[in-house]
């Protein structure tokens, strides 16, 4: 479907008196990419209200902390097109003084989100150093231990699930426990266990998130499941979650397969959940995959990639982060971190948020066309030839039956370069009949010619189709929403002119 827009959406941040503007325009973002075929267009994004993605989410983490402000980006997150949104529950920010509880931060953001449509998941953790034994409030803090403390955590969470009942139903455990050499897979098991059981008994229909490992180690997982099967308390969990971060996505597979076996074999009911990754933006000091010359265009590669990836592998996932994040207070982070999708200033300049990363424009574009209007088609029957290892994944639109097939070279950490590689994929059952190829990151559309295409039986086969570091895709034309490209538009009005 082609539609002509030009428009900038310009958002007013009232509170901080500036305005920020998300470019809806055709040239939102623009690469040194060259496919070598004819642009038709670009892909048209489409928000909360206009797609469902149940199968996505978006980090709004380390709000609990202070070390991002939910407020100071706010207004770019329906627009993103991913419904739900991740926040820890901050025990230590609810509970400063023992027994004196102000839960008003959280109602604000979770009231603000929901009035705009958005979905919460909302993670218990961290601990509480106001009680002796209470655990740490930061990432690698331990769970309480004390029976005064572990009374409190009881009381917390009982107090946060009934003050949420009716507006949250998706919940998770403490985060990355097994950061923490001292938890144990039963340590971590069991404080799973007393706190899901405290939930569900508030919210009987809560979808609990299992875990939240930091490690894609399938013993560890095991291990963990085993016990939960062992005191039959399997049932109290919907997903199981971790996260693994890796410098080239696509390595995390093998393990994350090896994980998936576990999961059949021990709780086969549970559904899989990444449940947080991303990369940064630039060389940071401190963080996963620091240290390291990250750019815009490598984050959104390494984010596309990672997203697609898991939905291949049939697994839910979340994107890391909304916003960066201002670590303080801690030695694993330090300082201003830069996975966000929205490049933000720190906390003495009020989080203000300075642009949108090229790594939201491709979130856009992804979950503009995978969303739950397709389905994943297992072991997507194509034969590639091709000079690179490449990760494919296939899918069927759900009202016609169009297929979509997504790939991109799979065999490096994502480069600063866009150099393509001629691929062959020939596919059995394939059902295209004008086939365009889509670049993620730009969202442009670009038309594959006949020569190009061949079909023999029900097997189409495609000749000389670029491939590079970045996910792409192929599906029928029409079944894109996107807006026609202004030479297209000139020329036709041109053509049209001479002739009269």
């Amino acid at each position: 479907m082609k539609k002509l827009i030009i428009s900038m959406v310009l958002f007013s941040f009232a509170a901080a008196g500036i305005a920020q503007v998300i470019d809806n325009t055709s040239t939102r973002v623009q690469t040194s990419l060259n496919p070598g075929l004819k642009h038709l267009g670009t892909l048209i994004p489409r928000n909360i209200h206009q797609i469902d993605t149940s199968r996505w989410t978006l980090g709004c983490e380390t709000i609990d902390r202070e070390y991002a402000d939910f407020n100071a980006y706010k207004e770019y997150l329906p627009a993103l097109g991913i419904k739900r949104i991740r926040l820890q529950g901050g025990w230590a920010r609810t509970e400063k003084d023992p027994g004196i509880y102000d839960f008003a931060w959280l109602d604000q953001i979770i009231d603000d989100a929901r009035s705009r449509g958005l979905e919460i998941w909302l993670e218990t953790d961290y601990g509480n150093p106001g009680y002796e034994g209470g655990g740490g409030r930061t990432l690698k803090g331990g769970f309480p231990t004390s029976e005064k403390a572990l009374a409190a955590w009881d009381k917390w969470v009982e107090l946060m699930a009934t003050r949420y009942k009716g507006k949250v139903r998706d919940w998770a455990m403490w985060n990355e426990p097994d950061i923490n050499k001292q938890h144990k897979p039963v340590d971590i098991a069991d404080f799973n266990i007393r706190t899901a059981e405290i939930i569900k008994r508030i919210i009987p229909d809560a979808r609990i998130g299992a875990l939240s490992l930091a490690s894609i180690n399938p013993k560890f997982l095991e291990d963990c499941l085993q016990r939960f099967s062992d005191k039959g308390k399997l049932d109290l969990f919907y997903w199981v979650i971790y996260h693994g971060y890796t410098m080239n996505p696509d390595t995390a597979y093998t393990n994350v397969d090896k994980m998936r076996e576990v999961v059949k074999r021990v709780a086969p009911k549970l559904k899989m959940w990444q449940g947080e990754n991303g990369t940064q933006s630039e060389w940071c000091q401190s963080g996963a995959l620091s240290k390291y010359p990250w750019t815009e265009l490598t984050q959104a590669k390494w984010d596309a990639r990672r997203m697609l990836g898991d939905i291949g592998h049939d697994v839910d996932s979340t994107v890391f982060t909304a916003a960066d994040i201002d670590y303080r207070t801690t030695d694993f982070h330090n300082g201003l971190v830069r996975y966000g999708l929205l490049k933000t200033a720190g906390a003495v300049e009020g989080f203000r948020v300075l642009k949108v990363k090229m790594a939201y424009y491709a979130a856009q574009n992804v979950v503009s066309v995978f969303n739950d209007a397709v389905d994943l088609i297992p072991e997507y029957p194509c034969e590639v030839t091709c000079a690179r290892a490449l990760s494919i994944y296939g899918y069927k639109v759900k009202k016609n039956g169009q297929q979509v097939v997504v790939f991109w070279d799979k065999t490096k950490v994502p480069e600063n370069v866009n150099d393509t590689t001629p691929a062959t994929l020939k596919i059995k059952g394939g059902m295209f009949k004008s086939p365009v190829w889509v670049d993620t990151l730009t969202g442009d559309v670009y038309e594959i010619p006949a020569d190009k295409m061949s079909v023999d039986g029900d097997t189409v086969t495609f000749k000389d189709i670029p491939v590079y570091d970045a996910p792409t895709f192929i599906t029928e034309r029409d079944s894109l929403l996107y807006e026609e490209s202004a030479r297209l538009v000139y020329e036709r009005t041109h053509a049209k002119k001479q002739g009269q």
